[in-house]
C-alpha cells in the first residue's frame, strides 16, 4: 500500500485521518497563508491545500499526501482563528442569528507521478442567537482560540448551532473524509 502523508500538525485532522484506519505519518508544511490581492475565499483554501502538499513532496517523494485547509465566511468577509478570548467573542457575536459557511479546501498529491486531486468542500452551520453570557461560558469551558469560527464542533460548540447544512460534517472540523475517500480510491487506496 502506497505511504500516506498529512501535510499538517493539526490534532483534529490527525483525530479525523484515523477513523479511516490506514497508517500515516503527518508532518507540518511551512508555507505563507496569506490570501492574494483578489482571491474569494474558494480559491484561497483551494491553493492552500495544494501548497501544503506540494511544501513536502520532495522530502516525501513515495508518498500520497493529503494537504487541507479551512476558512469562515461570514457574509463577505474571511473569519481565520481567533488565537484569543476577545477575537473568539466578537467572531460569535457577529455570528450569532446568523449563517457562517465553512470552506475546506483539499488536496491529495501523489509525490511520484505528481498527479493532483484538488477541491472544496462547503459546510454551513445557522447559529443560534447568542448572548454575551453564553459566549463568555463556552470560550471559557473550550477555549477554541486555535478553531476558524471560535468553536469545536466536535464539542460543545454543537450548542451554539440552530441547524448545519452540507454533505459531510467532518469537513467542519477541517478534514472531509467523504471526499477525501473518493480521491484516495482513485489512487487505488482500499478502504476498509
Amino acid at each position: 500500500m502506497r505511504r500516506l502523508l498529512l501535510a499538517s500538525s493539526s490534532r483534529y485532522r490527525q483525530e479525523l485521518l484515523s477513523r479511516l484506519r490506514l497508517r500515516f505519518d503527518s508532518c507540518a508544511p511551512e508555507i505563507d497563508e496569506t490570501a492574494l490581492p483578489n482571491e474569494n475565499a474558494e480559491q484561497l483554501v483551494r491553493r492552500l491545500a495544494e501548497y501544503k502538499a506540494r511544501a513536502l513532496a520532495a522530502r516525501y517523494p513515495d508518498h500520497l499526501i493529503i494537504g487541507s485547509d479551512q476558512v469562515a465566511v461570514l457574509g463577505e468577509e474571511i473569519l481565520g482563528k481567533p488565537h484569543t478570548f476577545e477575537r473568539a467573542k466578537q467572531q460569535l457575536l457577529a455570528a450569532s442569528g446568523e449563517s457562517v459557511k465553512f470552506l475546506t479546501g483539499l488536496a491529495l498529491l501523489d509525490s511520484v507521478s505528481d498527479r493532483l486531486q484538488v477541491d472544496c468542500v462547503p459546510f454551513t452551520v445557522h447559529f443560534r442567537t447568542l448572548d454575551e453570557a453564553r459566549i463568555e461560558r463556552y470560550l471559557n469551558a473550550e477555549q477554541p482560540y486555535d478553531c476558524a469560527g471560535s468553536f469545536k464542533a466536535e464539542g460543545l460548540g454543537i450548542s451554539l448551532f440552530r441547524s448545519t447544512q452540507g454533505e459531510d460534517a467532518t469537513s467542519l472540523v477541517g478534514l472531509p473524509l467523504i471526499r477525501l475517500v473518493d480521491m484516495l480510491l482513485i489512487e487505488g487506496v482500499e478502504i476498509p
